[in-house]
């Protein structure tokens, strides 16, 4: 998916304040994908790595790890804004992260992204704020809720 918006300077982000930036497409969770984030990170709970067992457990199928879902945020919000002619971007942080429901493995996620804030900081650079919240298809709650900083350099 080529990205829903493009800005090409700190001017541009600045008037993304407020902004509601759209969905992405969605993007199938599938059995391998959880696998190699397990292999990843070491965490092969079975939970998430034992079909057979997770389908008789509490959620009735394998369920993605939260941080697997959060990292996701990554490539999905580069479906939703290009930042181009900008010298570094720079992923700051989270200040909040919350993960209301599980994703099962065949769940189909998407990223809504909106722009809080957009502050000037030093160095010729721009702080944005977003809200990012990963819906799951056919599902009352949010898979993941997280507020996210980008700093943006000339």
């Amino acid at each position: 998916m080529t990205a829903l918006r493009t800005v090409t300077s700190l001017d541009e982000i600045k008037s993304l304040t407020g902004a509601d930036l759209g969905r992405t497409d969605w993007l199938e969770i599938t059995q391998q994908r959880v696998n190699n984030f397990a292999g990843a990170t070491g965490d092969h709970q079975w939970i998430h790595t034992d079909p057979e067992r997770a389908a008789a457990g509490p959620f009735g199928a394998p369920i993605a790890h939260g941080y697997l879902t959060l990292s996701l945020v990554i490539p999905l919000f580069n479906d939703l804004l290009a930042v181009e002619g900008i010298s570094m971007n720079i992923n700051y942080g989270l200040d909040k992260v919350r993960f209301p429901s599980p994703v099962k493995v065949g769940a189909k996620i998407r990223l809504h992204g909106t722009v809080d804030s957009v502050e000037e900081v030093k160095a010729n650079g721009v702080e944005m704020r977003l809200t990012f919240t990963i819906e799951v298809e056919g599902a009352e709650k949010p898979a993941c809720v997280a507020s996210a900083i980008y700093r943006h350099y000339a």
